[in-house]
């Protein structure tokens, strides 16, 4: 379907390609003009704060109202109209499935409609790519190979990027993710959702060795939370039991202390990473990028450890098209274009 532009894609310089993002709770499209970003949209479900956490069914009929509007509004603001589009970028996975088939089922429609190349792209892949957007503020672009830590509230990884799309998983957690250790310790201190960024706010209030908690000992590049997790949980309990008001009066320490311990865990596997391959270029991504403690220890590790360091922007930390766009065009350049019988996948790795 696709074979007549391949032979146009090297005489094509100027490239559009219209991204789209729905693996989660935020509706998002973007316009990549090359490397560029023209637009970058997001409609955020501010429905799932009642709930305490995100309801997939809920989730699934917000993106359906919202991803036409935030579609019609990325192309408007980059001042493109749909027929000067050159391909149609969306996420594929991995996701909440009633969330990525709205992404997908559009973006199949769209690209046969207007017959362009569909592309579909790894969400997590993305987060690492990320790094590649061109801008004014970003000229700190990764060089080949690096490793990338992808920490979200679904994910928490290490990866051997060698190229583009050559990518080795070195280590990855075994239960919970950093994100929802985060959020899951905010709700035990009675914070609404989402929880994690909160955390933050107070533990740059707080002494983060007030309070001590036991790291995990897992072999390897691994992580595991759920321990943590549930030493949160009894600490919590036995505060609360001698004192009713102990989660309050000691907010910014716990919340310090429970960043130091996670930060502390993540950068303890980093470290052995670089050991390990002997690479000392290091990327972060994901929406937890976006914490100011791991931003911060990462800056630290650069000038203590000599490491060269990717700190991505927030507009590129938490779930956004723009990133979906990136691999889209790197992918375009290749031609390496999807059929239309392609699915949405729940679960799907990087390598």
């Amino acid at each position: 379907m696709y074979s007549i532009f391949i032979p146009n894609l090297v005489e094509n310089k100027t490239i559009y390609i219209l991204a789209i993002e729905s693996s989660c709770d935020d509706t998002a499209a973007a316009v990549l003009i090359n490397t560029k970003v023209a637009s970058n949209v997001i409609a955020t479900q501010k429905i799932h704060e009642q709930y305490g956490g995100v309801v997939p069914e809920l989730a699934s009929r917000a993106h359906q109202q919202n991803i036409v509007p935030v579609v019609h509004q990325a192309l408007a603001s980059a001042n493109i109209d749909k027929k000067q589009l050159s391909a149609i970028a969306f996420t594929r996975g991995p996701g909440l499935m009633g969330s990525l088939l709205v992404g997908t089922s559009f973006a199949k429609s769209l690209s046969l409609g207007l017959n362009i190349p569909l592309i579909e792209v790894n969400h997590m892949k993305a987060h690492i790519l990320a790094h590649f957007i061109e801008d004014d503020e970003n000229s700190n672009i990764p060089e080949f190979p690096f490793l990338a830590m992808t920490i979200s509230g679904g994910h928490t990884q290490i990866v051997k990027v060698n190229d583009y799309f050559q990518m080795e998983v070195l280590g990855e957690t075994l239960d919970d993710a950093v994100g929802e250790a985060f959020d899951k310790s905010a709700k035990l201190l009675g914070l609404p959702y989402p929880g994690g960024p909160l955390i933050d706010k107070y533990a740059r209030e707080g002494d983060p060795t007030k309070f001590k908690f036991p790291k995990p000992k897992v072999d390897g590049l691994n992580f595991s939370f759920s321990g943590l997790k549930t030493s949160i949980l009894y600490f919590v309990q036995r505060g609360l039991k001698e004192n009713p008001d102990f989660v309050k009066e000691n907010l910014q320490d716990i919340c310090a202390s429970i960043q130091y311990t996670i930060i502390a865990i993540l950068m303890d596997k980093l470290e052995k990473a670089v050991k390990q391959t002997g690479i000392t270029a290091v990327a972060i991504g994901g929406g937890v990028s976006a914490n100011s403690g791991i931003r911060e220890a990462l800056t630290e590790a650069k000038k203590s450890k000599g490491w060269k360091t990717y700190i991505p922007k927030f507009a590129y930390c938490m779930d956004n098209a723009a990133m979906i766009g990136i691999v889209g065009y790197l992918k375009f350049i290749e031609g390496d274009f999807s059929e239309q019988h392609i699915a949405a996948q729940a679960r799907y790795r990087i390598s």
